[in-house]
């Protein structure tokens, strides 16, 4: 499907010529595809607390939206066209969700966001609008018609309840049937309006702002700043001015910033911990029981193991990242672990008492789950 998934481009073309510099159109980029969940099990997952999501409705040139968790009740009384129901992070509930993201996986994990699902009538859409990161726009079920521009005028309607633009000059129009796929990179405009009843699977990448970064940074920094001892003036002499800020004051306080450094390894850290955060919402189902190290050991051996749909882990040189956390490893982290990473899954294997002993750990917490399970 690799093939049919980017317009015949390899992963690294593709990457070389579009990547967050052109839009694609694929069609049949997923062959067959015609979605796996329908407008039920939408707003099953729309009706959860531990499932984000919205809806938008569209009145003439008015737009409202509202934020979940729904009930059911208040899908019964919309209008027969111009709404659309947003399922944010299908992957995490839907193990058919995790499986289409991982046909992107020639696109690192740590630039992964989530699978939106969107379900909408006929004249269903949330307006021309852009986004700041990565978008692969796959069709299921129906169809949808997608204008897009590469305007750099993007201001947005100050009064309305979405970002949405408020001038759209559309450049280019494709209607998207089950399995295309459109590929968009940052700030490229569009808009996508339902012709029929169809739902719509939105794959993105983000793009953390560098300020969102460097703040985030320096905050972690700050926390684990060790700066002993307090300003000392043995030597202050009267002052005609004092209400100026002393120049010994000014030297010391600069002194010492000039001594605080981090390092390479620092960066990677805060960037594992920072990127596998799991968001607010989201919450683990430790298992009922935790076998002994020797029968998880052996059920690994005769299952396999997988991360659990919400986990989310990165490797650095020498340590992994798993839902905010991380554990160190002197000799560089083991192949095993490294595998998990990248595959989200190990298959029957014999492991190591020691990666056997972490793996039960993150057992015990619902990060990981024995395949057959």
């Amino acid at each position: 499907m690799r093939s049919s998934l980017l317009a015949g481009l390899t992963p690294r073309a593709f990457l070389s010529r579009h990547w967050q510099k052109h839009a694609l159109l694929a069609r049949a980029a997923v062959p067959g595809f015609r979605g796996f969940l329908d407008r039920a099990d939408l707003i099953r997952l729309a009706c959860r607390d531990d499932v984000e999501s919205r809806l938008v409705l569209r009145d003439g040139r008015r737009w409202s939206m509202r934020q979940g968790p729904f009930h059911r009740r208040d899908f019964q009384s919309l209008p027969a066209r111009n709404w659309t129901l947003l399922v944010q992070g299908v992957n995490l509930h839907v193990p058919a969700g995790a499986a289409l993201l991982g046909c992107f996986d020639f696109i690192p994990h740590a630039r992964l966001d989530d699978l939106m699902v969107s379900y909408a009538v006929p004249g269903g859409g949330v307006g021309p609008h852009f986004d700041s990161y990565d978008v692969f726009l796959l069709q299921g079920c129906g169809r949808r018609r997608w204008q897009v521009s590469r305007q750099r005028d993007l201001d947005l309607e100050p009064a309305a309840p979405l970002k949405i633009l408020r001038r759209f000059r559309a450049e280019e129009e494709w209607v998207l049937e089950g399995g295309d796929m459109l590929y968009l990179p940052p700030r490229y405009a569009h808009h996508g309006v339902a012709v029929d009843e169809c739902t719509t699977y939105s794959i993105g990448f983000r793009a953390p702002a560098l300020r969102e970064l460097a703040g985030r940074f320096l905050e972690d920094f700050a926390d684990r700043l060790e700066v002993d001892g307090l300003y000392a003036d043995p030597h202050l002499r009267p002052t005609a001015a004092p209400g100026r800020i002393g120049n010994d004051l000014i030297d010391a306080t600069e002194a010492n910033l000039a001594r605080l450094r981090f390092r390479r390894s620092d960066v990677e850290d805060f960037l594992g911990r920072y990127l596998t955060e799991p968001k607010a919402h989201v919450v683990f189902d430790p298992p009922a029981a935790t076998p002994s190290t020797r029968s998880f050991a052996a059920a690994i051996a005769r299952s396999g193991v997988e991360l659990d749909l919400k986990s989310l882990m990165l490797y650095g040189k020498g340590a992994v990242y798993l839902n905010g956390e991380c554990i160190r490893f002197p000799r560089g982290v083991p192949d095993a672990l490294r595998s998990l990473a990248d595959r989200r899954a190990l298959p029957p294997t014999r492991l190591p008492p020691p990666v056997a002993g972490i793996l039960r750990e993150w057992h015990a917490t619902g990060f990981v789950r024995i395949a057959a399970d």
